[in-house]
């Protein structure tokens, strides 16, 4: 029954002997006050809420009766009174986060209006209309509270799941490096000395060369393998968005922040964090990475309230960070603080021995990807395979054998050396390597009609991200 109008009289009394009829029958509180703030109608409902009879409240103050305090008991002035201000400017007001004081010294809280009554046009007094609404707050907070557990729970879930497929994935073999080559046994030589360490890793190579496969490995082999490794690609969140990934934000820091989030510096807790693409983080996200680094310590996105970690940190890039620090993309202190201890995962053209076990061991996968039993590659094919320079190392390699998987009827694969004759028919003599670059992705690119993502794109393809791709692709100029 709460009025967002001004009430209009005729009578000299405030309530008409019919309107008291009607309001009396109502189940919400209603008071009626003069211009002095002093009630001159009080309803059953009113008083049955309270525990004020009218008679001991008529001509009187309410508010020093049952307005006088807040719900902490502090003092609530009747000037900041929302129905004595009604009085006053003759504007109407809703409000829903008061409480009124019954007459035992207990309260409610309360949703009530308060609206000026005029008498041929003339301000006479106000109408205040409440109701009990201490079930509405409980059942807010308990879904309140509800919520809050779903949240923790589904946080839970997400720690418990990341980590639940590092697992799956460890028992799978995915992390498992190929190859018996001199540079390849060195390089898992360095994992096992550093792998029981909390020292920093940084993870030096070509884009496809299995980077990841490395930090897994040096995850799998810590004594942190029971908990989570959380993964972050640098290169795929813009600035704004990569410290949220990173940190975590609060509800309400920013458009679209609509619930508390934690970051992936939180969700490795205890763990590892693996940064991919680290050369691709912009110098403030830099500058709070060695924050956290130094002092192992954070605050999330909106939020005052600092969250300390303990994180083994594995960094990863294609870029030669020391000459982007030269050219002031890279902070310095940072790079010292990352290049503790450095791997350098070899391309896959430096290591031609391991390709007839790299071979082997993904098409073992691809035989479960696909559901087939393909047993090889035939000799030649194998040749041509070894032959080829792979600019897409390893990933490279994965796709073109997943490809003929997929054309092929028997279960030996047959594949021509058309990949080197291809460029070579494309690139003419004294081609720069940028040129020779740009043809062959623009040359991809035509063979899957300009996909750039997803299955059979050209990021596929070429064994490369699609976001590094598209930055290839406007740094080489090339457009449809």
């Amino acid at each position: 029954m709460t009025s967002s109008t001004q009430l209009n009289i005729d009578s000299h009394s405030d309530f008409l002997p019919e309107n008291k009829l009607l309001l009396n029958a109502v189940g919400e509180g209603i008071y009626g006050f003069d211009l002095k703030g002093n009630a001159v109608f009080i309803n059953p409902a009113a008083e049955q809420m309270t525990g004020w009879k009218s008679e001991e409240l008529l001509g009187k103050n309410i508010h020093n009766c049952h307005h006088h305090s807040h719900a902490d008991g502090t003092d609530y002035p009747q000037e900041e009174c929302p129905i004595y201000n009604t009085l006053n400017d003759g504007i109407t007001r809703e409000i829903s986060h008061d409480v009124f004081w019954r007459k035992d010294g207990t309260c409610f809280p309360v949703h009530y209006s308060s609206t000026p009554v005029y008498k041929e046009g003339e301000l006479i007094g106000v109408v205040a209309i409440f109701r009990d609404i201490t079930l509405q707050k409980q059942t807010e907070d308990s879904l309140r509270t509800a919520l809050e557990q779903v949240q923790a729970l589904s946080e839970k879930l997400a720690n418990e799941n990341h980590y639940l497929q590092s697992e799956l994935a460890d028992k799978q073999g995915d992390v498992s490096i190929s190859g018996q080559s001199t540079i390849i046994k060195q390089m898992i030589q360095q994992i096992k000395l550093v792998a029981n360490t909390n020292s920093t890793v940084l993870i030096l190579g070509e884009n496809g060369t299995g980077k990841e496969l490395v930090a897994r490995n040096l995850h799998k082999l810590s004594d942190r393998n029971d908990k989570p490794m959380v993964s972050v690609n640098c290169a795929a969140f813009s600035p704004a968005l990569l410290e949220s990934e990173l940190f975590g934000h609060e509800k309400g820091a920013f458009t679209g922040a609509t619930s508390r989030r934690k970051g992936r510096f939180e969700l490795a807790n205890n763990g590892t964090l693996f940064l991919d693409e680290i050369a691709e983080l912009s110098l403030e996200a830099q500058s709070k990475l060695l924050r956290v680094i130094q002092e192992q310590e954070f605050e999330r996105v909106g939020s005052s309230e600092t969250i300390k970690v303990d994180i083994r940190l594995i960094a990863a890039t294609h870029h030669d960070l020391l000459q982007r620090v030269e050219q002031g993309l890279f902070r310095m202190d940072l790079y010292y603080r990352l290049n503790v201890f450095p791997i350098k995962v070899p391309a896959l053209r430096e290591r031609p021995s391991d390709m007839s076990q790299l071979v082997s061991h993904i098409m073992d996968d691809l035989n479960k990807k696909l559901g087939k039993k393909l047993k090889g590659v035939t000799k030649s094919s194998l040749k041509n395979l070894t032959s080829y320079s792979w600019p897409g190392n390893v990933r490279e390699l994965q796709n073109v054998l997943e490809r003929y998987s997929i054309l092929s009827s028997g279960q030996i694969l047959q594949i021509p050396k058309i990949l080197e004759q291809e460029i070579e028919t494309r690139s003419p003599l004294g081609a720069t390597l940028a040129e020779v670059e740009a043809e062959h992705i623009k040359h991809t690119l035509q063979q899957v009609n300009w996909r750039i993502s997803g299955p059979a794109g050209a990021a596929q393809v070429l064994g490369l991200p699609p976001s590094t791709l598209r930055s290839r692709m406007k740094k080489l100029a090339i457009a449809r």
